[in-house]
């Protein structure tokens, strides 16, 4: 099917600010993104966070620039070795970007390097060590070398370099020993290499009261001898390597699955896009595997530190109490436990709301195990774009259908580094008898939707789930989202005409409430925007607040910058990317951004508009929804935004979760016009928005609905 067809003709829209330079207007996507990496790394350095937390902050910095090299760069590398010289939104060539991009990852890898250093020191106060060769004593070689011989020497393939050892192949993120040899007889050289399986512990610890560890790199140069008998070592070096892992698909395929299958097999071959080597390993060694791998010196960062910086989490050991946060205990929301338990009965009483990781996932788990149970329930409709390895919301729908309901379950394979685990819970789910369907090839389907059909009364009710986050019970206690819940018959009928689009491809003529990608949600949003501007300019209040994980799409941020110069008052919560320039004068002065790094990862996308009154009022119009505001999430994916109504439901979302928001001081970041981002002084009134809803986890309990000039509770505090 041609994507044309799925896509609506995009409305066109003026851009008031195109006479204003472009690279003053918009921020750069990638440089956005690696200083929101560095705000992550910097949270390693907050004394507010327990040791081994700092140290889970610089493992995450460090898994995510892994990440950023594989998909990002690499997809700019492709461009610059087909010969595109497509323009980013700020004015530079890929060329430019590169060269940007590659000089402030080094500044971030160096500094990620110096806390690296920090942190070991402390965690050896705190009675952690990571050791060195030379610390080992004669009773720790005795118990490393029978370590060594019995879980890591049976793995390890040295291999010889010379024309009739061919250099072998090295997969992502795979990490080497390279070596000069001199043969002790005749003394011949050998260059070898010896690729370090990801199978082994990177980190050993050693035996004993102490919590003491050894890298496994420092573990196998104490056994070389065993490895390579009869020679000496003249030179050693280590490198980890970072490969393309975009995936290109056929979109004229007729299997889907297959498809996915063999473009997963050619992503492990992917170019090298990047190199990490340690600072003093020889130029002879160094030279060799530029050549092998074909790369150049723009490729090669050097390190001196530890290279494979994700890695360093597996020294957070369990035993040092109070070196970690304090485990998070979720509420069960209290509306269900007043039904026993029982769902249905708790959303035909009225909408809810439920705040993740603060309250728990398990409600959604008991939303569809009691539908899979109820002999009254005749259909399940689900979206899956990522759900945990032993996932219970599969689970709950392979059980549904094998008790006879009718199961539909949109499982999205074009899921970035979940494609296998996808691909996996489409054939359990099949052989189980659920009707899996794959959506559109051009599209992902990223909307989080469940749909529950109950005959009740010789008629049928539809109970729906909306989410702004994943079906994952695992990120959901580290992911900060919302789950609605629902009986509203428009929402209902919504949100069967989106699966029916899904499964289809007949795109529904009018919703009558939700929103969806890739038709109107940028069309609903700037419809909205310029009410508020219309408010602005009658004399009423005007403003409009929003959550979101990133902000790039340039529609968008020139219609934003439009509202701010006819004087809406506009406080932006972006986590990461964020192209818009706020406080430039003539340009985005009445525009505020800031960015909340901490503990949990803000992920619910939220969007309130003052609706001609102060905010926050009943009179806002407050909308939930599973997209940012990105093109790729406008134009290339299936999302949902829809109102919430409720007048309870709207006090909590938006006088609670979003004043709380934007009154954090403890954990955000201000951006600032030059693009620099300057950490948020607390002064005398200190308020973290994590700390608060660890205090008071249910959102049940704030549903004060704001009337006039009464804020909610969270705002007299």
């Amino acid at each position: 099917m041609e994507f044309n067809t799925l896509v609506s003709k995009k409305k066109k829209h003026k851009h008031p600010f195109h006479h204003i330079p472009v690279p003053e207007r918009l921020i750069n996507r990638e440089l956005s993104w690696l200083r929101f990496n560095m705000r992550v790394m910097e949270e390693s350095n907050n004394l507010a966070h327990p040791l081994l937390e700092r140290l889970r902050f610089l493992s995450i910095s460090g898994s995510n620039l892994d990440e950023f090299y594989m998909v990002r760069v690499a997809g700019i590398r492709g461009q610059i070795t087909a010969g595109v010289e497509k323009i980013s939104n700020d004015g530079l060539t890929p060329m430019e970007q590169l060269k940007k991009i590659n000089d402030l990852a080094e500044d971030l890898i160096n500094e990620q390097q110096i806390r690296w250093a920090a942190l070991v020191e402390e965690l050896h106060g705190e009675g952690i060590s990571l050791i060195r060769s030379s610390d080992i004593t004669a009773k720790d070689m005795e118990w490393l070398e029978e370590y060594f011989l019995e879980s890591v020497f049976p793995i390890l393939t040295p291999l010889a370099v010379d024309p009739a050892h061919p250099f072998p192949f090295i997969p992502n993120l795979g990490f080497s020993i390279v070596l000069e040899l001199e043969n002790n007889e005749d003394g011949s050289p050998l260059l070898a290499l010896l690729p370090v399986p990801r199978q082994t512990k990177r980190f050993v610890r050693l035996p004993g009261a102490e919590v003491r560890f050894i890298s496994v790199e420092n573990c196998i140069r104490l056994f070389l001898n065993l490895l390579f008998p009869n020679y000496s070592i003249k030179g050693e070096g280590i490198f980890r390597l970072i490969r393309d892992s975009e995936m290109e698909v056929d979109e004229e395929a007729e299997d889907l699955v297959r498809v996915f299958e063999s473009a997963l097999k050619r992503r492990r071959r992917g170019h090298v896009i990047r190199l990490e080597v340690n600072t003093n390993i020889p130029d002879n060694l160094l030279n060799m595997v530029k050549r092998e791998l074909q790369i150049t010196d723009t490729e090669i960062i050097s390190v001196s530190g530890v290279l494979g910086l994700a890695e360093v989490d597996q020294l957070i050991v369990d035993g040092f109490p109070k070196l970690k946060f304090k485990s998070l205990d979720p509420r069960f929301p209290q509306r269900v436990k007043e039904k026993g338990g029982n769902c249905f009965s708790a959303i035909r009483e009225k909408d809810f709301i439920v705040h993740h990781p603060f309250e728990s996932f398990d409600v959604v788990v008991s939303f569809l195990r009691q539908a899979a149970l109820d002999p009254d329930v005749v259909a399940i409709k689900q979206t899956l774009y990522r759900t945990s390895e032993d996932s219970p919301i599969v689970r709950a729908l392979i059980d549904a259908a094998e008790a006879g309901k009718s199961v539909t379950a949109l499982v999205e394979l074009k899921a970035r580094f979940d494609e296998a685990r996808n691909i996996k819970w489409a054939r359990d789910m099949e052989r189980a008898g659920v009707q899996v369907v794959y959506g559109f090839l051009e599209l992902k389907t990223h909307a989080k939707i469940s749909v529950i059909v109950r005959r009740e009364n010789e008629h049928l009710r539809t109970y729906i789930h909306y989410g702004t986050g994943n079906y994952h019970s695992v990120t959901a206690k580290i992911y900060t989202d919302l789950s609605f819940f629902t009986d509203d018959e428009a929402l209902g009928r919504d949100a069967i005409h989106i699966f029916n689009y899904l499964t289809g491809y007949a795109r529904p003529k009018a919703l009558e409430k939700a929103v969806i990608s890739p038709y109107e949600i940028r069309n609903k949003l700037i419809e909205l925007i310029e009410r508020e501007m219309d408010f602005a300019k009658k004399g009423k209040p005007a403003s409009l607040w929003a959550k979101m994980n990133a902000l790039v799409d340039p529609v968008i941020i020139d219609k934003l910058y439009e509202a701010s110069c006819a004087g809406v008052s506009i406080d932006l919560v972006v986590r990461g990317i964020c192209c818009l320039r706020p406080g430039v004068p003539d340009m985005s002065e009445n525009i505020r951004v800031k960015s909340i790094v901490g503990r949990f990862l803000e992920h619910a996308r939220i969007t309130c508009f003052g609706n001609g009154h102060p905010m926050p009022s009943d009179h806002a119009k407050v909308y939930i929804s599973s997209s940012d505001w990105m093109p790729r999430n406008f134009e290339r994916r299936v999302e949902a935004m829809i109102p919430i109504e409720n007048s309870t439901v709207k006090s909590q979302v938006l006088g609670q979760v979003m004043v709380a928001n934007l009154k954090d001081n403890m954990q955000s970041w201000h951006l600032q016009p030059d693009h620099s981002y300057v950490r948020a002084k607390p002064g005398d009134v200190k308020f973290s928005a994590h700390e608060y809803f660890l205090k008071n986890p249910s959102l049940s309990g704030m549903g004060k609905a704001i009337k006039g000039k009464e804020f909610p509770l969270l705002l007299k505090e």
